[in-house]
């Protein structure tokens, strides 16, 4: 049988379209929910047409600080050695596909490993080199690679990053976030309703834990927003752990009474999507975004002093290194960084979907 692990809400929309592609091939899986993003998940499921989880292994809320992810990952495998005939219907002989960098990765790896089962990951490969940037990204990566037994790697340079590990590896020559924009565009322009802004716009967003962590940090990320709404019109879109911290270290109220700024919860992804398009360009910390841009075409600024993903550097997508001269430039000549929409000739999701069909009870 075919399992995928999934626990957050980025996992969930760039496996969507692996899972889409599934359910058009009539291949079936079994989705195991790791409980750790709850908000919005039914979203993104509905606008995918996808079915919700055939097992959960955690419902409670979503788990948002490291010490919660500690206690939560420890549970989690106690629930698993318990209850593995159950999470896995039986299967002994299946692959567990696990996505990305997050807990739920190691989590879903791990999970396999006491099931006796494959470990295929999905999107496998990318490294910053900086152990604690992206924190703690980085060593999820290292550790779930020790465990893989399919490397679904989205590039040259990912399967160069993990050819010392033992295992087959795929190259799928572009993340499948490109599946997952090619399934939403036509739907979000037709359908999709949102608040546009009647001026230009930029998108914020920002929620990694080295930028928000401790005060020191957080402050500088906003000194830096501040000073790019000197000049540009901004939607900070506020994830739960940003607006914690924001009011915690009491600087929410400076980002509200900036008439510069416009602070604004999530969005499910369709909504999202349609914010970005109309969006003059984004700045945020994460590596989906970046890779978005980059298939869109979309000028983005990292705040970030890493990153893992090649997507964009040097095109679209300037990293940023919290240095004042640098976003100063990328303000300045934001569209210089604008280049038309990515057409790809292979989809990823087709190329993983080729490599798991022999797990799969539907003959090829």
């Amino acid at each position: 049988m075919i399992h995928v692990v999934i626990g957050t809400k980025a996992q969930l929309i760039k496996m969507a379209p692996l899972l889409y592609h599934f359910d058009q091939a009539g291949i079936e899986y079994n989705y195991i929910s790791t409980g750790q993003h709850k908000d919005t998940i039914a979203d993104i499921l509905a606008n995918f047409s996808l079915k919700s989880p055939d097992y959960h292994i955690y419902q409670g809320k979503d788990i948002t600080s490291i010490v919660q992810m500690g206690l939560w990952m420890l549970k989690s495998l106690w629930h698993v050695l318990k209850y593995r005939r159950k999470v896995f219907a039986g299967d002994k002989n299946g692959i567990v596909l696990v996505h990305g960098d997050t807990f739920s990765t190691l989590l879903g790896a791990l999970m396999a490993k006491i099931g006796g089962l494959k470990v295929g990951h999905v999107e496998s490969g990318l490294r910053s080199f900086k152990l604690f940037h992206p924190f703690p990204e980085e060593i999820t990566r290292i550790l779930t690679f020790w465990l893989s037994d399919y490397f679904f790697c989205s590039g040259a340079w990912a399967m160069d990053n993990v050819a010392k590990f033992s295992g087959t590896k795929i190259n799928t020559e572009a993340n499948t976030l490109y599946d997952a924009l090619n399934i939403a565009l036509p739907a979000i322009k037709q359908q999709t309703e949102v608040e546009i802004p009647t001026r230009p716009y930029a998108i914020i967003t920002l929620h990694r834990y080295e930028n928000i962590y401790n005060e020191s940090t957080l402050l500088r990320v906003v000194e830096q927003v501040e000073t790019i709404a000197k000049r540009h019109y901004l939607l900070f879109i506020l994830h739960k752990p940003t607006e914690q911290r924001l009011r915690k270290f009491k600087l929410f109220e400076r980002l509200k009474n900036n008439p510069q700024i416009e602070l604004r919860q999530r969005y499910d992804y369709f909504q999202f999507l349609r914010l970005i398009l109309d969006a003059d360009f984004l700045v945020s910390d994460g590596g989906s975004n970046q890779e978005e841009c980059f298939y869109l075409g979309k000028p983005i600024l990292l705040l970030r002093k890493a990153t893992e993903r090649h997507e964009g550097l040097g095109k679209n997508c300037v990293l940023s290194k919290y240095q004042p001269e640098v976003i100063e430039q990328f303000i300045t000549h934001v569209d210089e960084y604008r280049f038309s929409p990515q057409q790809l000739k292979k989809s990823p999701c087709q190329v993983i979907l080729k490599h798991t069909r022999e797990f799969s009870q539907v003959d090829a």
